[in-house]
């Protein structure tokens, strides 16, 4: 090889190993798009619609919301796993395609801890136990002691979702045995639940609490650390006397893995910024979410959170006797 090839080479080299840092510095120069694994209408796609407003803002280019639903978020999800990595296209995830799925479904097409790059978390919804309310039991305590003595039929979103999960570490925590009935979706059991055909249900705050107050539900208790700020005379499980009791439906943003660096840092500065804004803040907590902490906002904590999240559905899953189909 001549010394001017060698010189060319090396210079083709040099400008392919700086061309992803060139094309993070100028990020972004167009539109975002915001993958929702959902259809639209529910708690993660609503989360998403609020933070777009806040990335728009933030970013000075569209964000825009994409709703790509079907086997319970891994379509969508494996959609931003195979897309470019180059931050323009991002999920907004949540437990189901990332710390549900790979326990509940056989050939799951990608690995959620290693195929997406997080980018922070947004907040969480925490779960909470609801009856119908011609039900004789206000507390969890009654429920428990009422499970003992007849047949208590608790709903959830379906087999191996993240709320039957939850329900499952519930009983066991408490050593009881209520009754699960899976649904097709959060949705599908309220009629049942207000009707009263349905006893309880494991559900989401955002989703529970405009009819709990409306009287048409009692909620018994939240599983969070403390009470919520928007329904502050609801107890705690842990308050109930489930010790260290908590369960939620997070929701936050990640990219495709390889995604540079540069880019990701880009990207967790402008979440942070948008849920700092007022108007981002005020919705998603009048909706029920929680603010993810300051941790768990940056890339490194949210990645730490899903390590743990993960390991804890795992074991839930084992708990419940699901195998993946």
């Amino acid at each position: 090889m001549t010394r001017r090839a060698f010189a060319l080479g090396g210079a083709s080299l040099l400008a392919a190993a700086l061309a992803p840092a060139a094309r993070a510095a100028g990020f972004p120069d167009r539109p975002l798009h915001l993958i929702v694994p959902f259809a639209p209408g529910g708690n993660v796609d609503t989360t998403a619609r609020v933070v777009s407003a806040g990335l728009t803002q933030t970013l000075g280019v569209s964000a825009v919301v994409e709703n790509k639903p079907g086997a319970g978020g891994s379509i969508g999800a494996d959609m931003v796993v195979r897309a470019t990595p180059d931050g323009y296209i991002l999920l907004v995830a949540s437990n189901g395609p990332m710390t549900v799925n790979p326990f509940v479904q056989l050939h799951l097409p990608y690995d959620p801890l290693r195929d997406l790059a997080p980018v922070g978390m947004v907040g969480y919804v925490p779960h909470v136990l609801v009856v119908t309310p011609g039900l004789p039991a206000h507390t969890l305590a009654e429920l428990f002691a009422l499970s003992k003595t007849r047949r208590i039929n608790t709903g959830t979103s379906g087999v191996g979702s993240a709320t039957h999960l939850t329900l499952m570490r519930l009983d066991a925590a408490a050593g009881v045995n209520l009754a699960h009935v899976p649904y097709r979706g959060g949705g599908a059991l309220i009629p049942d639940l207000v009707g009263g055909t349905l006893d309880a249900t494991m559900t989401e705050l955002s989703t529970a609490l405009p009819l709990h107050r409306a009287g048409k539900v009692r909620i018994l208790a939240v599983a969070a650390t403390r009470r919520s700020a928007i329904a502050p005379e609801i107890p705690t499980m842990i308050e109930s006397g489930v010790k260290d009791f908590t369960a939620s439906s997070y929701v936050g943003l990640l990219a495709p893995a390889k995604t540079p660096k540069e880019t990701l840092d880009r990207l967790q500065g402008a979440l942070a910024a948008s849920l700092a804004m007022p108007a981002v803040a005020d919705k998603l907590r009048d909706a029920g979410m929680e603010e993810a902490t300051a941790s768990e906002r940056t890339s490194a904590g949210f990645a730490e959170f899903l390590r743990a999240e993960y390991a804890r559905s795992k074991a839930a899953a084992q708990l419940a006797g699901i195998k993946p189909e």
